[in-house]
């Protein structure tokens, strides 16, 4: 075996894409997905934990080497009944996605949602190295993209002794994106079975990914958050995790709305922002929140409409969303975009939804192939 030398992730030139900063943990250098400010605006410990869960995130660096290492401590979330996916890393060296790399190691967090707070458990364990041999001679611009499914600490990377390292080209043009679990993508097999990523591959376009599961609540602070980061183009998947938490009624939903794509507009005057309404969800279509774990998946709660009033359906949602872009729209905001996600994820595709509420890969791939053409093809909100 060559020998190695460690290459720090934390200053130039490898760059963590995707990340906003790194935690120094006893156990590695934690990326988060949101800039330090927030941090006393985050409501609770689940938001934390989606901050530290990797969806889009990337290293990012150039080398001769013709091997790296990559020694991690993955912390997996599991949910009991569902079998153990360890963590897959996925390497692409000039754009081209080498064999998957799966952690062996590291700790899990199991979490059996009948119970809630109560049924999580830990297992703790130790790191895990990666390595990608064979990747050949000569220069060349390498990404190492992490799992959705667990926060990952990073402990060290390792190029050949005699290699070099240096920058990493950017792609032209930068998209940042806003979602639920639903683009998060927590459940998938491997980094680019997530739909974000595999569009922006396909795309052309650098990712800038804030979906977290479960907490695309439209927080006034992700209004600023977005607007801040440099974004060529922005997308807003919005509504369902409003739904799921029962969180807001038609009175303060159409006012946050304006309110987030106030404080983008504020940053972002120009940029063209695309509205996506949420996919199709049987049990939410016609009834309110909130959606609970049962045997086999979720359910919504049924509940008398004098103790929800004006409530908040998928079907009212998209109507409304539509309303905010086309009002806007007609008040002078020619970048501002709707569509419709029923076009993504509709009727149809039900029995792709594994739980009644997330897509399966072959669903996210289906999302992501009728993503692209509608916000990235030629003539569209997107296409540059």
């Amino acid at each position: 075996m060559s020998s190695l030398r460690e290459v720090p992730v934390d200053v130039a030139p490898v760059e963590v894409r995707g990340a906003f900063e790194l935690d120094r943990t006893p156990m590695g250098l934690l990326p988060r997905r949101l800039p330090a400010w927030t941090r006393p605006q985050i409501p609770d410990v689940f938001m934390n934990t989606m901050v530290t869960m990797p969806s889009g995130v990337r290293l990012a660096f150039t080398t001769d080497s013709p091997v790296v290492e990559l020694t991690v401590h993955p912390r997996t979330m599991h949910t009991v009944g569902s079998p153990v996916r360890p963590p897959v890393f996925q390497m692409t060296v000039d754009g081209v996605v080498q064999p998957d790399a799966v952690a062996r190691g590291g700790s899990f967090v199991h979490v059996d949602r009948m119970l809630g707070p109560e049924g999580v458990t830990f297992e703790h364990g130790g790191p895990a190295t990666l390595r990608w041999d064979d990747l050949g001679a000569g220069e060349k611009a390498v990404e190492i993209w992490f799992p959705t499914n667990a926060s990952v600490e990073i402990q060290a990377l390792r190029v050949a002794a005699d290699a070099t390292v240096g920058a990493a080209p950017v792609q032209p043009r930068r998209w940042t994106h806003y979602g639920s679990s639903i683009s998060h993508c927590m459940d998938v097999d491997r980094p680019f079975d997530a739909w974000p990523a595999q569009v922006a591959a396909a795309a052309g376009v650098e990712l800038t990914s804030f979906a977290l599961a479960g907490q695309c609540q439209l927080d006034p602070f992700m209004g600023r958050v977005i607007g801040d980061h440099p974004a060529d183009v922005i997308s807003l998947k919005l509504g369902i995790n409003l739904v799921n938490n029962n969180s807001m009624n038609q009175r303060t939903f159409t006012p946050a709305v304006h309110g987030l794509l106030d404080s983008i507009r504020e940053r972002q005057p120009n940029t063209p922002v695309l509205v996506v309404s949420p996919i199709f969800c049987p049990m939410a279509e016609a009834h309110p929140g909130p959606t609970v774990p049962v045997e086999g998946g979720f359910d919504v709660v049924a509940a008398a409409p004098s103790v929800r009033p004006f409530p908040l359906t998928l079907e009212w949602i998209r109507g409304a969303l539509e309303f905010v872009v086309m009002a806007r729209r007609e008040a002078g905001d020619s970048n501002l975009h709707y569509l419709d996600g029923l076009a993504l994820f509709g009727a149809d595709d039900e029995a792709l939804l594994y739980d009644r509420l997330h897509p399966t890969p072959e669903g996210y791939r289906l999302l992501g192939e009728r993503f692209l053409p509608r916000a990235f093809g030629e003539g569209a909100p997107l296409a540059g």
